[in-house]
């Protein structure tokens, strides 16, 4: 990934969108914002405690660095309810866990504090989509949901571009009742007792559903392991979110 930094903010990029000039994304980092502690400083969220004030600001910091007017985000609630998005939608959708556009300066939002935020580009068809996947993502499939939904939109899975955020890494985490919280089919991803590689799971549930392995990029960093950078729910509980950001130009 690529880090770039602009009035005291910090983001991300995925190294497979730098030759789509149509495209504007970032992992926005935890610092360079106005909220306090605990949810220094970048914090995305209002729904965690946060002084909503701070968030809107912070809001603004992050559309005048992509120069997108607009930013959408949902009601995450860890199901695989899929919103498309056009230029009279709401910034606020309920239940929304993933969500789609073809219109441009329409910033997608996914909040995340150790989930994967997942972007999905088509530069063919110029459609993109933006995923928020934590555990139960995983479970329910929300990756592949998402491609089925971009398939009725015509887009071939073989021309998708598929990045996805830093999230928990394998040494953290960690499922004591995975019996009861995973399917079986995830067993074999566990790399000690009780942990799991959810990176390795994302990117086989995307070819499963015909994504080519060239056409994947995971972050692979740890959001836990990484508390200058990233808010982690497991390692803090009480604490802000990032904010995963892609637009059409």
């Amino acid at each position: 990934m690529i880090r770039k930094t602009q009035n005291g903010i910090s983001w991300l990029e995925f190294s497979l969108l730098q030759n789509i000039p149509e495209i504007v994304h970032g992992v926005f980092l935890r610092s360079g914002g106005e909220s306090q502690k605990p949810f220094d400083t970048l914090n995305v969220s209002e729904d965690v405690g946060d002084d909503p004030s701070h968030v809107r600001e912070n809001l603004e910091k992050i559309s005048q660095i992509l120069q997108v007017p607009k930013l959408v985000f949902g009601k995450q609630v860890h199901q695989t309810c899929i919103t498309p998005i056009s230029e009279g939608s709401p910034t606020c959708t309920e239940n929304t866990d993933a969500f789609y556009t073809k219109t441009s300066q329409i910033g997608l939002v996914i909040r995340h504090a150790d989930c994967q935020a997942a972007i999905f580009v088509d530069p063919k068809k110029r459609i993109i989509a933006n995923a928020h996947c934590g555990w139960r993502g995983s479970v329910q499939n929300i990756y592949g949901e998402t491609i089925k939904k971009l398939k009725e939109l015509g887009c071939n899975p073989k021309d998708l571009l598929v990045c996805i955020s830093p999230s928990l890494g394998p040494n953290h985490a960690e499922f004591i009742n995975y019996k009861q919280e995973l399917p079986e089919s995830f067993y074999s991803f566990q790399k000690i007792p009780y942990y799991f590689d959810f990176w390795e799971i994302s990117k086989h549930q995307l070819q499963q559903a015909g994504i080519l392995p060239n056409h994947i990029e995971v972050a692979s960093i740890c959001t836990y392991e990484n508390a200058e950078d990233f808010f982690s729910y497991r390692r803090e509980k009480i604490t802000g979110r990032n904010a995963t950001v892609v637009a059409l130009a």
